[in-house]
């Protein structure tokens, strides 16, 4: 799979999938001797809401800052982490999309021969 390329915009609904994709996860702990569950936090262990906050800024400089940390920060996640967020946003690639799939978007290959049609 080649590297997505995100611009500001895409970004932003990348990281707030991925904020909500890592909050779902959840494991056990202690507290007060009881097991509880709770929520992941390691979508703040990834400064995830600084990121956001950069990619929603007025400033250019500022969103250009959050991209290029969400950019740092994407490779680094695991394979089904992207494609659950790739997936949540609605991204796909169209190169592997069926013929009749409208998304496609491709026109059929014009035979010089023949001509156009």
């Amino acid at each position: 799979m080649e590297l997505e390329t995100f611009t500001t915009e895409t970004a932003l609904d990348a990281a707030t999938e991925l904020q909500r994709v890592l909050a779902a996860r959840t494991h056990r702990r202690k507290v007060m001797g009881q097991e509880v569950l709770v929520a992941g936090q390691l979508g703040e262990a990834l400064q995830l809401p600084r990121i956001i906050n950069r990619l929603q800024s007025k400033q250019q400089k500022q969103r250009e800052q959050g991209l290029d940390d969400f950019q740092e920060l994407w490779p680094t996640l695991s394979p089904r982490t992207r494609q659950k967020v790739l997936d949540a946003i609605g991204w796909y690639d169209p190169k592997e999309l069926n013929w009749e799939d409208k998304r496609s978007n491709r026109r059929p290959v014009i035979d010089p021969d023949k001509g156009s049609v």
